[in-house]
């Protein structure tokens, strides 16, 4: 499966000069399986560019669309989706029975005309919400696991295995919450377990993160050491900070790689670059 960054901001959306390198746009990633389906994680800004190039892309691929929860960073980008206003295409939209009802009422009501010139009802595309009620789904042979984040408001992050390749998603994830956790550390092990590649938050330093405890995000440290744990083979660090530079996020990558060389681990660790792409 391929793997292109449209999206790799968290909360807000931040072009400009000083991150121009990994992007601005917010949460938004592409993952087109070996037989072209196509499935697309999140509706941040970063999906405005992704439906551009899909304009060139066969009609008849339906557009399979997860949302891992309904955070405005997350879905805000629906409305500039210009698949969503071609009548040849279709959109299905995934989301887990915990955040279902939220996620439909969300995508629609910031549509109403008080937000929105277009209303959702008036878009062209065949649109279908789909209910996930089993932790396993299955698209085109390709099987699609999720594990419940700890997050305000609840969150989903998933797992793509093809042909015995996994891909784990896991963004708007505190894996090591001051609170009882919703999902506790050894089951995100478990759930990461020897994966091809790791896509996980890593918004905050470990000092940042002790004045933010509760906003459902990890540090890049916390991210690393279940990229170790879990063995997989590559870990990229994602959801970067509004307030992180391109340079800062140089840094970050640049501490992960010489602890991994230090510790001497079968790892490689990059940061998520919008519109770069990677092979799993």
């Amino acid at each position: 499966m391929r793997v292109k960054f449209w999206g790799t901001r968290g909360s807000i959306a931040t072009p400009g000069p000083s991150t121009v390198r990994y992007g601005g746009n917010t949460t938004c990633v592409e993952v087109l399986l070996e037989n072209d389906t196509r499935i697309v994680i999140d509706a941040g800004t970063g999906i405005r560019r992704l439906g551009e190039s899909l304009m060139y892309s066969p009609e008849d691929q339906p557009i399979h669309l997860f949302l891992t929860h309904s955070h405005w960073d997350h879905v805000q980008g629906f409305p500039f989706f210009r698949p969503a206003y071609d009548r040849s295409r279709s959109i299905r939209i995934y989301g887990f029975h915990q955040a279902y009802d939220k996620l439909r009422e969300i995508l629609t009501n910031q549509m109403e005309s008080k937000y929105f010139p277009v209303d959702f009802s008036d878009l062209n595309a065949r649109i279908e919400f789909i209910e996930i009620t089993d932790e396993t789904y299955e698209i085109a042979g390709t099987r699609i696991s999720a594990i419940a984040n700890n997050h305000p408001g609840t969150a989903h992050g998933f797992r793509i295995t093809e042909n015995n390749r996994s891909l784990v998603f896991l963004t708007d994830n505190e894996l090591r919450p001051a609170d009882p956790p919703t999902t506790a550390w050894p089951r995100f092990v478990e759930f990461c377990a020897e994966a091809n590649l790791l896509i996980h938050d890593a918004m905050y330093s470990d000092e940042e993160l002790e004045a933010r405890r509760g906003y459902g995000h990890s540090s890049y440290r916390q991210a690393l050491d279940l990229a170790i744990e879990s063995k997989v083979h590559t870990c990229v660090l994602f959801h970067h900070d509004p307030d992180h530079d391109d340079e800062t996020v140089d840094r970050i990558v640049m501490e992960c790689q010489r602890n991994i060389k230090r510790m001497k681990v079968p790892l490689e660790c990059h940061g998520a670059r919008e519109e770069s792409t990677l092979e799993v």
